[in-house]
């Protein structure tokens, strides 16, 4: 079993020889070092599980400077637990390094024993927490939720109702609003469904010109147009087995929908210019963020195509009316960016605010393209109101919870998650004095992260 490697630093080269042998004895690999220079360079330079920190280090010998290594050390990817050692048995001083991430503040001369407790205390519960979270992301993967982020009502019924139609082989309809994650639905029926090894095949309806649209589902023969050197395979015959997401489907041309609703009838169609019939088996998911009765009300959209593709409809809802989603969207989408950064990113309480508080009109889209440029411009660990400042209006972030939109209860519910967070964030994700700082039991405050999915 590989030994747990541990980094003293302290200028005292006895004091480092001594500790070394003790620890060493007792089973962990020790490496020293003297002065802050050096120690930053080991920490980056080699992976440890600890660090013993004496906060008095050359060249200024100050306690209160030697905390300014501990932010390096929760910098890191790992953020490594880390045991203060100091001569200055300062209250304020100790509060100060347990407030800046220390594990422990451990006072000299150190008793040897009470070191052993203290070191395998904290590797012990570092341990525990990298395999919950590692378990955690084992179950995301395992339990994804359909891909659909969130707690609120409507993103829980989606992912019940994406359980119980998938399986099945009725055709589904998606409506809302865009960047609402449409085709991420689709794909959702799709992996869900008995045909998720086969094709899934996504025709944007408004993209695709008039004149192209039934070349491009059907396939063309060699000769049937100017242009048309040889045969070509159309996305519907690409599709066979599998799904095809026809999205924006309310910008379909009429005439392109008569030709459509005969293949959803009766499973073949005559490629352009062709004279053999071909066959076609596959499901149909359709969505827009237009209402298809009144396009057929203005005559746009044929009732009987659109009774055809409907089958079960979907709803989507933008984030102004689940705004309880925000947080938990943020939270994902900086796990997923902070993959490609050098090093990962946070938010501070202000911007977190700022981010609840927007009314997103791109919806998820938006939020998601928005939280990526500003990490990308940020040059610390931690995105600040100033970061945002360099992109967008930050005039709204200082406005009462009150003054913004959405109803009473989406307000108080982004407002507690908000609160949550930030106590979170204080006390370093430990749950009992996050519960006790906002007044309440540890089980409630549990409930009300597992409400909103924090």
């Amino acid at each position: 079993m590989k030994k747990q490697r541990i980094l003293v630093i302290d200028d005292e080269a006895a004091f480092c020889e001594l500790c070394s042998d003790w620890l060493s004895s007792n089973g962990y690999e020790v490496v020293t070092s003297g002065t802050p220079e050096n120690a930053a360079l080991t920490f980056k330079a080699q992976e440890f599980d600890l660090v013993l920190l004496d906060l008095a280090l050359p060249p200024s010998f100050l306690p209160e400077e030697g905390l300014n290594l501990l932010t390096l050390f929760n910098s890191s990817a790992a953020s490594i637990p880390v045991i203060v050692m100091t001569g200055h048995a300062e209250r304020a001083l100790a509060l100060k390094g347990i407030g800046l991430g220390a594990w422990d503040f451990l006072s000299k001369p150190l008793d040897p024993d009470l070191l052993l407790v203290v070191v395998k205390r904290a590797l012990e519960k570092h341990q525990i927490q990298q395999e919950l979270s590692q378990l955690k992301s084992v179950l995301a993967i395992q339990n994804n939720d359909c891909g659909l982020i969130g707690m609120s009502q409507n993103i829980r019924q989606l992912r019940e109702l994406i359980q119980r139609i998938a399986p099945t082989e009725v055709s589904v309809l998606i409506n809302g609003p865009s960047g609402t994650g449409k085709e991420l639905i689709a794909k959702a029926v799709h992996q869900l469904s008995q045909r998720k090894h086969q094709p899934f095949i996504s025709v944007h309806c408004g993209a695709i010109p008039d004149t192209l649209i039934e070349s491009e589902l059907f396939g063309y023969k060699r000769g049937a147009f100017t242009g048309a050197d040889r045969d070509k395979q159309g996305l519907l015959n690409l599709a066979d087995g599998g799904t095809l997401f026809l999205d924006e489907i309310g910008e379909m041309p009429l005439s392109m929908q008569v030709k459509l609703l005969r293949v959803l009838q009766e499973g073949c169609y005559y490629p352009v210019g062709g004279r053999v019939v071909e066959t076609v088996n596959c499901r149909i998911v359709s969505a827009t963020h237009r209402q298809l009765d009144e396009l057929m009300a203005e005559g746009l959209f044929r009732e009987d195509f659109y009774y055809r593709i409907k089958g079960l409809t979907l709803e989507t809802q933008g984030l102004d009316q689940r705004r309880d989603d925000i947080a938990v969207l943020l939270e994902s989408f900086l796990a997923t960016i902070n993959q490609s950064l050098p090093s990962p990113k946070s938010l501070s309480d202000e911007a977190m605010h700022w981010f609840l508080t927007q009314p997103w009109p791109g919806n998820v889209r938006e939020l998601r393209n928005a939280l990526q440029s500003i990490a990308a411009i940020s040059r610390s660990n931690v995105v600040t109101l100033e970061d945002i400042g360099l992109m967008f209006s930050v005039a709204a972030a200082g406005k009462s919870a009150l003054s913004q939109q959405g109803t009473l209860e989406q307000q108080v519910q982004a407002l507690e998650v908000q609160l949550i967070q930030q106590a979170l964030h204080q006390c370093e994700g430990n749950k009992t004095k996050s519960a006790q700082k906002l007044g309440l039991s540890r089980q409630g405050l549990l409930n009300k992260m597992d409400r909103y999915g924090l």
